[in-house]
């Protein structure tokens, strides 16, 4: 046991330990908000890369309450040392792992690097000795580095413009007080470009798709989707017309790609979903200030990441169609990209100041959903209370695979 009250070490947006009890509450808040299945029929078999936070986790959590999913999450997360707390996302998994259990769920959890070969032949064996095939990849990574298992280069994704440089209001909590300031941002080069679409474009994605196809684990009807956003033109300067868009359209181009190795014998699609806060976003500059406004505006009408999820799988399951735009994507950002929604954005962007941000952007929210990210600020956690760092990894309940020696 390694008891300890455990305050929260953090400047702005950066929090360098996670909370147990909280990272684990806010797991049963998301579960708590899915719908159980109106039957007790197996679902499909799913492997979700990237399960431990944002869309991923909410994908894994969405697909275990509400479809009985069964399969294998990936995700690369720290244990806990006598310094430090474990990984937010680590916390998190033990805690869907035991909901899972409590569901009946025949899945279980991988932690590893998504971009190294090791971890791709582990998760194919593991779906092969368990199902045979898998029915459905979702990928969901955000990372700021990777290393290609071919080259074994190291790239190194950067968020910068492409073509000028951005100026732009942004919020910053240096001090943890919302107050906004300016940003300025100089033109990534063409080796930064590069590097950031080998991070975070469709390279590893394919290799993903390829991994399992070369092992004949696709099933028939084999279905994969990645997770991409577009946003708004506010903040297309930084995002979808800089290094992060680049990439994006590499993931989308490679959707084509994917479709055209499958060959008509599965799938592949990328998924527009809309804003939210999630440890990947934070880092993006303009996107607090652009989100916390896009919060106020529409109230009510904000779609969490279950939210979100849930359309997914509606669609993914046959509930619902796909619903394609004209670049063959699956489009979840209909409620922010609605046109009224994105007028009363921009104006308020455009007056926004400090002596009107408190009625014009809710950056208290947006404060405490970053908190949230790392267990910080849940409602109904003792913070002064002892919690157990040392959390252990969710011990797989299927037989060791021979291969992987696990």
């Amino acid at each position: 046991m390694t008891l300890r009250t455990i305050k929260p070490g953090n400047r702005g947006y950066l929090y360098v330990n996670s909370h147990p009890t909280g990272c684990s509450t806010v797991v049963d808040h998301l579960w708590q908000q899915i719908p159980e299945p109106a039957d007790d029929r197996p679902g499909p078999v799913a492997l979700v890369i990237g399960s431990s936070a944002g869309y991923g986790l909410a994908a894994t959590l969405v697909g275990l309450r509400a479809h009985r999913m069964r399969g294998l999450g990936i995700a690369f997360e720290a244990p806990a040392t006598e310094r430090r707390t474990a990984g937010a996302g680590w916390y998190r998994t033990a805690r869907t792992a035991e909901l899972a259990a409590e569901a009946g769920a025949d899945f279980t959890f991988l932690n590893g690097d998504a971009f190294s070969d090791g971890v791709k032949e582990e998760a194919a064996d593991r779906i092969a000795a368990r199902f045979g095939k898998v029915d459905l990849l979702i990928y969901s990574v955000a990372a700021p580095r990777r290393t290609d298992p071919v080259t074994g280069e190291v790239h190194h994704s950067v968020i910068k413009p492409l073509g000028s440089d951005y100026r732009a209001k942004t919020l910053v909590f240096e001090d943890g007080t919302p107050r906004i300031g300016e940003l300025h941002l100089q033109i990534a080069d063409e080796a930064e470009r590069d590097a950031t679409v080998q991070v975070m474009g469709g390279a590893d994605w394919q290799l993903w798709v390829d991994a399992l196809q070369s092992r004949g684990l696709l099933a028939d009807g084999f279905r994969t989707v990645a997770l991409s956003y577009v946003g708004s033109d506010i903040t297309a300067p930084v995002y979808r017309a800089g290094t992060i868009g680049a990439a994006k359209q590499h993931l989308e181009d490679t959707a084509r790609t994917l479709n055209t190795r499958l060959d008509g014998a599965g799938h592949a699609y990328t998924v527009v979903a809309g804003a939210a806060v999630t440890q990947a976003s934070t880092a993006i500059p303009s996107i607090a200030l652009y989100t916390s406004i896009l919060h106020r505006v529409t109230g009510d009408g904000w779609q969490t990441t279950v939210d979100q999820a849930a359309e997914l799988w509606s669609r993914l399951s046959g509930d619902a169609e796909p619903d394609l735009d004209d670049q063959d994507r699956i489009r979840l950002d209909d409620w922010e990209m609605n046109p009224r929604v994105q007028t009363a954005v921009r104006a308020m962007w455009d007056r926004i100041d400090a002596e009107t941000m408190d009625t014009r952007a809710d950056t208290g929210w947006f404060r405490e959903q970053v908190g949230r990210l790392y267990g910080w600020d849940v409602p109904g956690v003792d913070y002064e209370a002892e919690a157990e760092t040392a959390v252990p990894w969710p011990a797989s309940p299927w037989p060791a695979s021979p291969s992987s020696g696990v």
